[in-house]
Formats: structure tokens, sequence, C-alpha cells
């Protein structure tokens, strides 16, 4: 682990800690304010954009119990949380964040399994779109269908479409609450082309959530074309858990091998950093110990490490993983496949590779993530030991921004692809199969073939809107593995 979560000093926060609490007396908060207490004081500890949201200054309060006052101002955490958080500005869209993916829960337990992939699923990877000439129905269509869930055992796949949920329309306002049930059944439809509609087929699929562990590494395999064996992973989450595994696939690529390599990312939503790192790291193998990425907090935080432990705001290219070689593949060119729902992690490979091999993307521009998470817990320190009895409710808060070693960072419009390929309705094509869209689009780029570029072309495309792993905010993040432990808090 990074020396950020070893033995940082005690005094780390003295330097910095809030000015409003120097000479504060020994009020504490209240019971019914336990959690929002916590919130604002890791908010105002950790939060990236901590001195840009007035509420969170180190001068907003003279005392705990000034702070006591703002806070009984709000019924429910959950409103003070999102009050807190960066706001929209002008050059937004209107009503749209500067922040979009800090996430607070009400049980760390479910928060703790879906960053490792674990999750209450039906199973069914899906993508919702605006239809055609509208702006607020939607149509769902199906990515994939994860194995051993409840879909897995119904009449549903890649490609089947749907627009209703218990017989209701699909719209941006109802999307959330239809999908959220635990159990529900989808109405399926069929597109007509010529009449550019959707068309009820009488077929629906009745679905039910179970605790679901969903293995990242959904396909690995190795294609064979002409004098090239190209090996494809398809990879669906950055899951720590599953880093063993990702290491035992990349060492049956490099056994067979491979000449060149696709990595498919199209519906990875991110993950952990460390993860990425040593994605990154089996790719390559000739960097180790040269800066993958780079860290930057908040100024409290990032201050104390750039002077203490520079070396802590690093993520460098490694050769082990607990304690096991990693295989490498020590490639120096990689062709990555993205859609509009791939992020944080996933992007982190992309921006994190290019200052060192050629990177082709290929298919859309990303969601555009480049700030990262970690759990925050009502602790001593903000981490796991010591946490609060009296409620289960963590934060998953964004701390850092995260560059390359080139100190590139600014693309919260999204990587765009190298060669833009959409996924279309009509010939979404079968997953790891050579003439799959995407695929075959990076196939040709990798052999010079070039004869089925008019085909691909054909089909229709529909405005995106969003995908069940945005949906959850969960699974659309980039995180550390762990809060640093040694850091105390500010208030107390």
């Amino acid at each position: 682990m990074k020396t950020i979560f070893k033995n940082v000093l005690l005094l780390f926060l003295l330097a910095f800690s809030l000015q409003s609490c120097e000479d504060q007396d020994d009020v504490e908060s209240p019971a019914a304010l336990q959690v929002d207490d916590f919130i604002w004081k890791g908010l105002n500890q950790y939060y990236l954009w901590q001195a840009d949201v007035p509420n969170l200054a180190d001068t907003r309060f003279n005392n705990q119990e000034a702070l006591n006052s703002f806070l009984r101002g709000y019924s429910k955490p959950e409103d003070l949380f999102q009050d807190l958080l960066n706001k929209p500005i002008s050059k937004f869209p209107k009503g749209q964040a500067i922040d979009r993916f800090s996430w607070l829960v009400d049980d760390y337990t479910v928060l703790e399994q879906e960053l490792q992939g674990t999750s209450k699923n039906n199973g069914v990877d899906f993508r919702l779109s605006y239809k055609p000439n509208s702006n607020t129905e939607l149509v769902g269509y199906v990515r994939y269908i994860i194995p051993n869930s409840d879909a897995s055992k119904k009449d549903i796949k890649r490609g089947d479409l749907f627009t209703a949920v218990n017989g209701t329309q699909l719209t941006v306002s109802n999307y959330q609450s239809l999908l959220a049930a635990d159990s529900y059944t989808l109405n399926m439809v069929n597109f007509n082309a010529t009449t550019v509609a959707f068309e009820s087929n009488g077929k629906s699929v009745a679905l039910v959530k179970t605790i679901l562990d969903e293995n990242p590494i959904f396909i690995n395999k190795v294609i064979t074309s002409g004098s090239h064996k190209i090996g494809y992973l398809m990879y669906n989450g950055f899951y720590a858990n599953y880093d063993a595994q990702l290491n035992a696939a990349f060492a049956d690529l490099k056994a067979q091998g491979i000449t060149d390599f696709v990595l498919d990312l199209r519906y990875n939503g991110g993950g952990s950093i460390q993860t990425a790192t040593r994605l990154a790291s089996m790719i390559t193998g000739q960097f180790t110990t040269k800066i993958f990425a780079k860290e930057k907090w908040n100024a409290k935080i990032n201050g104390y490490f750039e002077i203490n432990d520079p070396e802590s705001l690093n993520n460098r290219f490694v050769d082990k993983m607990d304690g096991a070689a990693i295989n490498s593949l020590n490639l120096t060119k990689i062709y990555i496949l993205t859609t509009s729902g791939t992020a944080s992690a996933s992007e982190l490979v992309i921006n994190g590779l290019a200052p060192y091999i050629s990177v082709t993307q290929i298919g859309e521009t990303t969601v555009g993530k480049n700030v990262g998470s970690i759990t925050i817990y009502d602790s001593p320190t903000f981490g796991k030991a010591g946490r609060n009895p009296n409620h289960k409710y963590a934060m998953q808060p964004l701390v850092l921004k995260i560059v390359n070693s080139a100190d590139f960072g600014e693309y919260t419009n999204g990587l765009p692809p190298t060669f833009e390929q959409l996924e279309r309705i009509t010939n979404l094509g079968v997953l790891g199969d050579a003439s799959e869209p995407l695929l075959n689009v990076a196939i040709s780029k990798i052999t010079g073939a070039t004869s089925k570029k008019v085909q691909l072309d054909k089909g229709v495309a529909l405005k995106a809107f969003t995908d069940s792993k945005g949906m959850s905010g969960i699974k659309n993040q980039m995180y550390l593995e762990k809060a640093p432990e040694g850091l105390l808090r500010s208030l107390k």
C-alpha cells in the first residue's frame, strides 16, 4: 500500500487545522446531529473543492455550537451533503454541477460491496437513449448479461430493446424510480427502420434482483487474422478483488504469444486506482517505477504531502502485485474501445499510458471523469477503525484530481476517439466476434484491412442518456482503496 496509507504524522493538520476551532470549548455535536457533523467535518478536511464552497470554509464557524446551529437547518443528511457540494456555475449546462460524482450512502456495507463488484442486480447491463425526435421518452438496449444472474436464466440477450417498465413508458423523469425496484418487468419492442419507430413485439421479461458478484473479466481470447495474433480482453470494472484473475488473464495472453492487443473498456465505469495502475503495468512492463499518474488533493492535504511525503502523490508502474510477479506484455501500442459510458479508472488507463506508448482509441468520447474519491467513515480518523456504532452512513466524495506523467488531466469533456464508431441498435454484433463493429475497426487498423468500413457505418445510432452503471453512481467511481488512516479529525 502506498505510504499515504501508512504512518502519516498524527499532527498532520496542526498547521492547517480549522482556524474556526482553535479557541473552541469542549462543546460536542449532539446525538441528533452526529451524521451531519460527520459530513461537514469530513468534507471540510478532504473535499477537493473545499476552498470553493463558502459553507465549508475553515473560518465559516467560530465554534462547535455555531456549526451545530447551521446543521440544525437540515432535516436530512442527504440534503446537507448535496448543499455542500460544488454547485453549478454559468458556463455549465443548466443544473449540471462541477461535482457530478460525489456520493453519500446510509449503509457503508453496501458501498464497500459495490466498489468490489458485488451488488443487488438482475444481471441486465443496459444503456438508455433518447427515442428519435424526443427529449423526454427513452429506449433501452441490452449491452450484455452478467453470468449467473436472474437475467441469464431468462429469454433476454444483447441487443434486445425495451421502452417500458411494468407497462409504463420510460422517461427522463421516471426511469430511476421504475428501474430501482427489486423486481420489475421489461416491455420489449422491435425497431422499425422504415418508420424509425419502436413497436411492441408483445414480449415481456420479468426480472428479480439478487446479490450478485460480477467478474469484470468478461471475455479473454485470441483472434488470429493473417500474421497477427490479436489479444482481446473485455474488462467491465476495476474491482481490486479480481486483480489476481486479471493477472492470470494476461498470463494466458502472454503464453499464446499475441502480437497485438485490444482492450475493450466500452462498458467500464471505473473503479480502483491501484487496479488501473496494475492493468497499465500488465500492458507494458518496460516502465517499472516510472510515474503512471499523479494525484492532486485540496490545498490542505496536498500542501502537507508536498513538504513531507511527495512520493505519496505518485502512482508508479509496478512489476509485482501482492508479492506475485505481474504478467506484462511489454507492448508499445494498444487499441482501446470506448463508449460514452467509459469513465474514471478506464480514462485513467488511457491517459496514463499515452505518454509512454501509442494508444489508438476506437468508439465514442468517454465520460470525462478525471477526479477520484475515497471512502470516509464517521470515526476519529475518518477511516474504518473506531466507526460510530450509532449509524452506518459513509461518504464517497471527490478528493483528488489525477493527471498523467506529462501533467495532463484536462478531459472533463471526455477523451475523444482516434476513430469514431458508434454503437448502433441495428448492428450491435456479438461481443468478442471479429465482425462486431468496434472490434472490427480495431482489427482493420491492426491488419490494414478497410473493406468493411462502409458496412459498419450503416445502422441507427441513438443519442445516449445514461446507462446502468452510471445510474448507480457507486459504479462510476475512481477511488483509492481506503481513506488515509492516520489523518486526525480537524474538529473534535
